[in-house]
């Protein structure tokens, strides 16, 4: 398996990280697009955490494999600290978006075969955004998992600050707990593979984050842009972060049945407002998985739910 990490520049003066693991001849690839507050390595490959890495099992299967960061995560680019009073919050959706592009663009330089992408919570409005372009690259399909489309307003609290600057900063504790808080038994940890005791899962998924350019230096916290949290607010006050009703390619809307981020309704309306044809259109659920299925236990009956939606796709275009 071929493991490489790339440098890209989608506007001038910005370089973004992707992350790559593939297999001597790839029939194809996927890219991954993470949230609003963890990077790609951290999401889909972290560190010390080989069974947990969703890029090792599509490189396993047989695809060329991407992770990556949008500027302001991960090893891509630190957004200023602060911005004045009329300036707009780093790492918006059209940041991002031109972000998303440039890394396909390098993906089909890298791999021959349909791309399919894959978008995360956030990730899923960074694609849905993309891919209703009248411009939007050839994809084979996209994956709208974890969908954030119109969320209740609820979902900010405690992540927007009153008077947000350019970015926030998120503690270990704070990030377990956020976790934890969505698991309704004892111990949490126990549904990626822990105890009360240990949480090697979590543990991983965060040293992952903590050493890359998130990391504060002094604390054990991280560091996110707050443009996220801008158009997190703008869909819950009802701005639609983009129109299902335009993605043209098969698409796939999943979520773990347990996620109170990304709400049955919430994914069904996005569902539902997609025009692609029945044959093209899916909806599924993973029992038992949260916000953070893709590191959980029930993760490989999300990565093959993927793959089979993946493989149908291809085979169709």
């Amino acid at each position: 398996m071929r493991t490489e990490t790339h440098r890209i520049e989608p506007t001038e003066g910005v370089t973004i990280n992707l992350r790559e693991r593939s297999p001597d001849d790839p029939d194809g690839a996927v890219l991954f697009v993470h949230g609003a507050t963890y990077a790609g390595r951290a999401a889909f490959d972290p560190i010390g955490a080989p069974e947990r890495s969703w890029l090792r099992w599509v490189a396993g299967a047989g695809k060329a494999a991407f992770a990556v960061d949008v500027r302001g995560y991960g090893d891509s680019e630190r957004p200023p600290e602060t911005v004045g009073p009329d300036e707009p919050l780093p790492s918006r959706l059209p940041e991002a978006t031109a972000d998303v592009a440039a890394a396909i663009g390098t993906v089909r330089e890298r791999a021959s075969g349909p791309v399919h992408l894959v978008g995360t919570s956030w990730g899923t409005m960074i694609s849905g955004a993309l891919l209703g372009r009248p411009d939007a690259p050839e994809v084979a399909s996209v994956t709208l998992h974890a969908p954030v489309f119109d969320p209740d307003e609820s979902l900010l609290e405690g992540l927007a600050p009153d008077d947000p600057g350019a970015t926030r900063e998120l503690t270990r504790a704070e990030a377990r707990s956020r976790w934890n808080d969505q698991v309704p038994t004892e111990p949490a940890a126990a549904i990626r593979g822990g105890t009360a005791e240990e949480d090697p899962v979590f543990e991983a998924f965060w040293d992952s984050l903590a050493a890359s350019g998130q990391g504060v230096d002094g604390k054990d916290a991280i560091v996110a842009p707050n443009g996220t949290l801008a158009d997190l607010s703008a869909a819950a006050a009802g701005e639609r972060p983009y129109d299902p009703a335009a993605i043209r390619v098969p698409t796939l809307v999943v979520r773990g049945s347990l996620d109170p981020t990304a709400t049955r309704a919430d994914a069904l309306s996005v569902y539902d407002a997609l025009s692609v044809p029945d044959d093209a259109a899916v909806y599924a659920e993973i029992e038992g998985g949260t916000h953070f299925v893709h590191l959980e236990d029930r993760r490989e009956a999300l990565y093959e739910t993927v793959e089979a939606f993946q493989s149908g796709a291809a085979t169709d275009a």
